[in-house]
């Protein structure tokens, strides 16, 4: 008999499929295609050659430089789609891998404390100091009651299943070709608000003042969307989800979680049917 919560997600997955057609969302186009119109090919003369490898060699000086030392697989010169998609994921995958370790160590912590906190425990001056620090970094009021502010961070400190993160770093990075992942490896589609922050959109409107992040390192890139998501009020039902797949000692469903993603993007009901189809058809590489 299916869980109560897997047949209410169930219900509003068939919901937003039925009024996807009809949403008043416009989709972003991230990529279009130039198709040339043929040409006729003429020898060229000493001149236009001179001329075009000046123009070359301009072009190559005017490449954006990365923002970053790391040395990224070139994934657009990859033609097998099966190669592309796993060494996309081989390549994201083990920091993903790390930062939910860290995040279940915290967690088991925190779960520690509230079952010395239930039974009129005290925590120790050292506990203390570390639970401000953890609900400072999770954006937790820190005036609340020692178990308050333990139960709400538990909302937040928790991990995102992995096959989800993978999809949403391929979908924001067009499978790591996109000019924020390869120059700033941004893979996430993260924005800032400081200029300088990052890099700046082509299509940026006037009076706009956001940037896209740029990062030093793919684990700082990771660790930023694991922030955004697990602290960020526009995911509050994302977390909820979550909770009460714990609460009801469920898995940590991917595409169940997915639907708590509206926010992500502008495109919103599209973004989470990507989403969920992406997890779907990349099932044979999780």
């Amino acid at each position: 008999m299916k869980n109560s919560i897997l047949i209410k997600v169930e219900l509003f997955l068939f919901a937003i499929f039925l009024i996807a057609p009809f949403t008043f969302l416009k989709p972003t186009v991230m990529n279009k295609t130039i198709e040339s119109t043929p040409i006729e090919i003429k020898a060229k003369t000493q001149a236009q050659v001179t001329a075009d490898e000046k123009s070359e060699k301009t072009m190559k000086r005017t490449v954006e430089k990365p923002l970053h030392n790391v040395e990224l697989p070139d994934f657009a010169a990859i033609d097998d789609i099966k190669t592309k998609k796993k060494k996309f994921f081989n390549f994201i995958k083990p920091v993903v891998v790390k930062q939910n370790k860290k995040l279940l160590e915290t967690r088991a912590k925190l779960n520690t404390w509230i079952e010395k906190v239930s039974l009129e425990l005290p925590l120790s001056e050292q506990e203390h100091q570390e639970l401000n620090r953890l609900a400072k970094q999770y954006q937790v009021n820190k005036n609340a009651s020692t178990l308050t502010k333990l139960n709400a961070l538990l909302s937040r400190v928790d991990i995102i299943p992995i096959p989800l993160v993978l999809v949403q770093a391929a979908n924001e990075s067009a499978w790591g070709t996109s000019r924020f992942s390869r120059i700033g490896l941004n893979f996430f589609g993260i924005w800032c608000y400081q200029q300088g922050c990052g890099m700046v959109p082509s299509g940026r409107s006037t009076g706009e003042i956001h940037e896209v992040a740029a990062f030093q390192s793919l684990e700082e890139a990771v660790v930023r969307y694991y922030k955004n998501i697990n602290t960020n009020n526009a995911y509050n039902v994302f977390r909820t989800i979550r909770a009460e797949l714990r609460s009801q000692e469920q898995n940590l469903n991917p595409t169940v979680l997915a639907t708590g993603l509206l926010p992500y993007s502008e495109r919103g009901v599209d973004y989470v049917i990507d989403i969920t189809n992406m997890l779907r058809h990349n099932q044979q590489y999780f």
